[in-house]
This record gives structure tokens, C-alpha cells and sequence, in this order.
């Protein structure tokens, strides 16, 4: 007798199955699919007890008495689990296990070798086949359902795993191409406003220690965590996107602006956040966007209310933007100009206390005085490069004049 120990199959009949049916076959047809199980064994008597007693147990079964046909069928019947025998006539189980881990969709498949045959030896050559397991004939039945559930549950952590892997790594590869796309839009306005390349990397670099000092010892740190610090460095490059818009006489213009001039260089702000607002409508879930969105329009705001284009005050202001203010002003102030020499990190600093509460929000300046030094390492190193930057913000007075607003709701 091959298959044994089957006394609880009358029980089974009368309605009992599912008390002794393991936990991956208990699930609802609805909820999950059935297991597909390969029986590959040329005994007659061992597959027909088999198959009835795993369709019984909720699994599918697919029967193959030859080793080459399996082999073949494997690949389009794609199987979550293989009971292989070592004796089949044709071709032995070894060389089928073999044959099914060469193929790159089922090497992950585990197989249990079925066998007559129980010294060492041949326990070592399953093995070494690729077998997961191996069970002595003649099979009992309850201890196969055991190990089958062990592995169908195994293999299927595994998918998920690979599946999980897989989407994360897309994830990822979207997320790269995405921040090379916003860097390189944000280099068109950089470009036209003969920047030579260096001020977006600083102004990251700046908004991200703002961000991390916030979140380690600040009021704010409820508000910024990991996220939000990778999602402030990426979309702070948008800050001046606007500027492809403005006319060249006015952005190359190496004087002070005019009143009505500087009416039109503040629409970048309005022009940048409109243009982002159209790919946000679509895609709503793109915090990248939304948070490029804020920062281009609200960076030119104030804390006292005086800044544009809205003349937002205080918490009114986004805290994206609140951020970007002092980092923009920073490095505008630092970078050399046309006109004049760049400020020393001494002077900027004194500037900056000077507008805490006024042109700052005061927390963000008490983080600035925390991280000073490190604003002063990335302005030298880039300096040290002999890079040179060009902004326009710094020979403007800024004044409040009502313009178009772009209707956004901010916490």
C-alpha cells in the first residue's frame, strides 16, 4: 500500500473537511485561489489517492506520469507546488526537479520528493536536485497535508516578497527619472537667469539642514519627518520655474528694477505655481508637486504680511515655504552679483536676525542660528569650485501689491 493513514477519509465525505483542512486551503474561493499542485508519478495507485484527497483538501491538482511531459507542461500550468516521485520509468525524478529549476519562472517552486526509498543517499540526491522536501512512501496523507502547507505558505511569502521588491523598485526608477525632470526644468530658469548651475544644488542642500534641524528640536517637528525633508530638497529646485516666462529684458536687466518691471519679474511666482497646478489636478497624489507648488508661490511671502504675491502672514504661509524664503535669501545674498561682490556669511546672518519675526518666521531663524556653520560649509565648498551664481531677488525691493492669486487652502 503507497498511500496510508487515510482513516478520516469517510469523515472527510460526510462533511467534515474543512476541520481538518490546513489553513492556506480554508480560505473562501472568493478571497483566495486555489493551490495548483503537479503530482508527477507513474503509479497509478499513488496519484489517483493523491489527486482525490488534495481536491478534497481545496487544491488543484494536475497529474503527469511521465517526466518530460511534466516538464513541458510546467511552464503553462505554472504550478505553486510539485509532489514528485524518484521512480518514474521514463525519467527519474531527479532529473525532472533538475530540468524544472532550469527554468527561470519555477526555480523558486518547491518540490517534495515522493519515494520508496528511504536511505541517505537518495535523501541527498533530492536535495541536491533542488527538492524542498522528501517523504518515504507509503505517503501519509495527514503529514503530506502538513508539509504541503508549510511550503505553499513559504513559496507564497516569497512571490509577495518578489512582487513587493519588484514594485518598489519601479517605485524608485520613477521616483529618479521624476527628480531628473524637475532638475532639469528648474536648470531651463536657471539658465535663462545666467545662473551657471551651482545655486539649485545649495538651495537644496540649505532646505534640507533647515528641515532636519526642525524635526530634530523645533515646535514644527510634529509637522517634518523623513518625508517631507526628501519631498522639501526635490522640490525646491521648482522654486523659480516661473522665470522661463519673464521677458529677457527684464531678467538680464544688470540695474535695479523699475516699479512696473518688477510688477512683471513678481508674476514668476503665479506663472511657476499655475503651470504645476495643471499636472497637480492630474495627479493630486503627488506630494512632489504639491509641495513645488507652495514653494513657488508662496516663497516671496513675509512673515509680517508684506511680502507677495498674496501678502500671506505668519502660519498663514506654507512651512515649505516659510523654509525656501530664508534658504533663497541666503544663498541671493551670499552669491556674488554684476554689480557688487557677494555679502560675507557674518553679514547675511546679521540680515537674517534682522528680519526674524518681520521677513522670517522666527523658529525657522532660530533653526538658521542653530545650523549656521553648515549653511557657511556649503556656500565655500561651492565656492571652492569656482562657481559663480546670478538671482534677481536681491536688487529688488520688495513691496505688497495685489495681484492674481492662484487659489490654493493651506493648514
Amino acid at each position: 500500500m503507497l498511500v496510508a493513514s487515510l482513516q478520516d477519509t469517510d469523515s472527510e465525505k460526510a462533511g467534515h473537511i474543512k476541520s481538518h483542512a490546513p489553513d492556506y486551503c480554508q480560505a473562501s474561493p472568493d478571497s483566495v485561489s486555489r493551490p495548483r499542485i503537479m503530482l508527477v508519478d507513474d503509479d497509478l495507485t499513488t496519484h489517483t489517492l493523491l489527486k482525490k484527497m488534495l481536491v478534497l483538501h481545496g487544491s488543484e491538482v494536475a497529474v503527469f506520469p511521465g517526466g518530460s511531459i511534466a516538464v513541458l507542461a510546467a511552464k503553462n500550468y505554472r504550478p505553486d507546488l510539485i509532489l514528485l516521485s524518484t521512480e518514474n520509468s521514463e525519467m527519474d525524478g531527479f532529473m525532472v526537479c533538475e530540468q524544472i529549476k532550469s527554468i527561470d519562472a519555477l526555480c523558486n517552486v518547491p518540490v517534495i520528493f515522493l519515494s520508496t526509498s528511504s536511505d541517505v543517499d537518495t535523501k541527498i540526491r533530492a536535495f541536491e536536485a533542488g527538492g524542498a522536501d522528501f517523504i518515504t512512501k507509503p505517503v501519509h496523507f495527514a503529514e503530506l497535508r502538513a508539509r504541503i502547507a508549510v511550503h505553499l505558505r513559504i513559496f507564497m511569502l516569497e512571490e509577495k516578497m518578489a512582487q513587493h521588491y519588484q514594485t518598489h523598485k519601479k517605485v524608485r526608477e520613477i521616483s529618479a527619472a521624476q527628480q531628473a525632470t524637475n532638475f532639469a526644468l528648474a536648470k531651463l530658469a536657471e539658465y535663462r537667469d545666467e545662473d551657471t548651475g551651482i545655486h539649485l544644488e545649495r538651495v537644496m542642500d540649505y532646505c534640507s539642514i533647515l528641515a532636519v534641524k526642525l524635526m530634530d528640536a523645533s515646535e514644527y517637528a510634529s509637522q517634518v519627518n523623513q518625508d517631507f525633508i526628501d519631498c522639501i530638497r526635490h522640490a525646491s529646485l521648482l522654486h523659480d520655474i516661473g522665470k522661463v516666462a519673464i521677458p529677457d529684458k527684464i531678467l538680464f536687466k544688470p540695474g535695479m528694477l523699475t516699479h512696473e518691471e518688477f510688477e512683471i519679474m513678481k508674476t514668476h511666482t503665479i506663472i511657476g505655481a499655475e503651470n504645476m497646478q495643471a499636472i497637480y489636478n492630474q495627479y493630486s497624489n503627488n506630494q512632489l508637486i504639491g509641495m513645488g507648488i507652495e514653494i513657488a508661490l508662496y516663497h516671496h511671502e513675509r512673515w509680517d504680511g508684506k511680502g507677495y504675491p498674496d501678502g500671506l502672514s505668519g502660519r498663514n504661509i506654507p512651512l515649505s515655504a516659510r523654509i525656501m524664503a530664508l534658504a533663497d535669501y541666503y544663498d541671493a545674498l551670499r552669491s556674488d552679483r554684476c554689480y557688487r561682490k557677494g555679502f560675507s556669511h557674518s553679514q547675511v546672518k546679521a540680515m537674517i536676525q534682522e528680519g526674524d519675526g518681520s521677513h522670517f518666521d522666527p523658529v525657522i531663524v532660530k533653526a538658521f542660528m542653530e545650523c549656521e556653520e553648515d549653511f557657511k560649509r556649503v556656500m565655500e565648498q561651492s565656492r571652492n569650485q569656482g562657481e559663480s551664481v546670478f538671482s534677481t531677488e536681491c536688487r529688488i525691493a520688495t513691496s505688497k501689491t495685489p495681484v492674481m492669486r492662484l487659489i490654493r487652502t493651506h493648514q
